[in-house]
């Protein structure tokens, strides 16, 4: 199939979470013969900082730069077997949702890479534009959230959603040797967001002053004007290609979620998985559905308080952390690739594309016959 996705950036990572997660995808389903195009906007200084200096040659990417240039692309989509449309582009994001609800043609799909903010936004304004665009699209896919958002999208009339959740990619994430120069004993990297920042106080700065002799290490956008503890060393944005050997240098690798996505539950970030692929040992902040994915104490460390952060980053020692990253490598090979991931995409769509075909049959078989 001819797939068109409308999202952030596929080929910059800058103040972008989800890039990881776009490639894995698009890398899977060209992996399994579909032909992907991906449109970005130019906006926010992302392709100045592309991390991805060429185009990937599993997607072709189109980034557009004016009005022109946009409606030359929808009219491209046109003709495309699916166009989806993922949250957060951060340009015109209501007038393209509006757009793929009316559209006729392809299969169209509303890929939530932020599923709790986008239902709290949608569920407390019943005026909100997008409620009435969710019962047009012919799917709906969601970064994760599990049954809880998926009875959500339901109750606002959606026709089917589909979690498909991070993953990890075994030829980009993987061991690496470690950086003495990026050793430390808890590392977390996250940009600084309105609605991160509380939970990166308690979870990571807190427990730095509470263990001033261990070395703690941030990466992320947008700290430079924090005050941090004499133990927190900020490096900054982190291009996608360090992640592996800061992961690899860490004794342990903190996971924190925002508060939506904590409440919400089942939706393991992008990060998690990252670290599982270096077989790096995972600190995450406790949430709904954590063992769906790995097995707390034996794949992944869970703290539901800053108190036992401190306790697991005092008392892990090297031995038990390689050991518990192993193991979660193990499981996200087994469990947790984005070719799997790509899989499961490739599966709805097929069973939607067949059975929009069976319906059209079905509804000239059903016509009036010629007398």
């Amino acid at each position: 199939m001819r797939i068109v996705f409308f999202g952030s950036s596929l080929v910059s990572a800058y103040w972008n979470g989800a890039a990881t997660y776009y490639r894995g995808i698009c890398r899977g389903l060209h992996a399994l013969g579909h032909e992907v195009h991906f449109c970005e906007p130019d906006i926010l200084g992302r392709q100045a900082h592309r991390d991805l200096p060429e185009d990937p040659p599993y997607a072709r990417v189109h980034v557009y730069r004016s009005e022109t240039e946009l409606e030359a692309l929808l009219a491209m989509a046109r003709g495309a077997d699916v166009v989806v449309k993922c949250s957060g582009v951060g340009a015109r994001d209501r007038e393209l949702e509006e757009w793929l609800a009316g559209l006729a043609g392809p299969l169209r799909a509303y890929w939530d890479v932020d599923a709790a903010h986008t239902l709290a936004r949608a569920e407390s304004d019943p005026h909100d534009p997008f409620r009435a665009c969710v019962p047009a699209y012919d799917l709906v896919f969601t970064y994760g959230g599990g049954p809880p958002v998926v009875a959500r999208y339901r109750a606002l009339g959606a026709r089917a959603c589909h979690p498909v959740y991070n993953g990890l990619d075994p030829d980009v994430h993987r061991p690496v040797p470690p950086d003495p120069a990026l050793a430390c004993d808890l590392l977390f990297m996250g940009n600084r967001l309105p609605d991160r920042e509380r939970r990166v106080e308690a979870f990571f700065l807190s427990v730095a002053e509470r263990l001033p002799r261990h070395r703690f290490l941030l990466g992320g956008e947008g700290w430079g004007g924090k005050p941090l503890p004499a133990n927190v060393r900020w490096i900054g944005h982190v291009p996608t290609a360090l992640h592996n050997a800061l992961n690899c240098s860490a004794r342990l690798v903190l996971n924190i979620h925002r508060e939506e996505m904590a409440r919400t539950g089942y939706s393991p970030a992008t990060r998690l998985f990252e670290a599982a692929g270096a077989g790096a040992c995972s600190v995450t902040d406790a949430w709904p559905g954590i063992e769906h994915f790995f097995e707390p104490g034996r794949e992944v460390l869970v703290a539901a308080t800053p108190e036992e952060v401190a306790r697991l980053v005092a008392e892990t020692d090297a031995r038990t952390a390689t050991a518990i990253g192993a193991a979660a490598r193990r499981r996200a090979l087994r469990d947790h690739t984005y070719a799997g991931r790509a899989r499961q995409v490739d599966a709805v769509l097929r069973a939607a594309r067949a059975g929009r075909a069976a319906g059209a049959t079905g509804a000239v078989a059903g016509g009036p016959r010629a007398g």
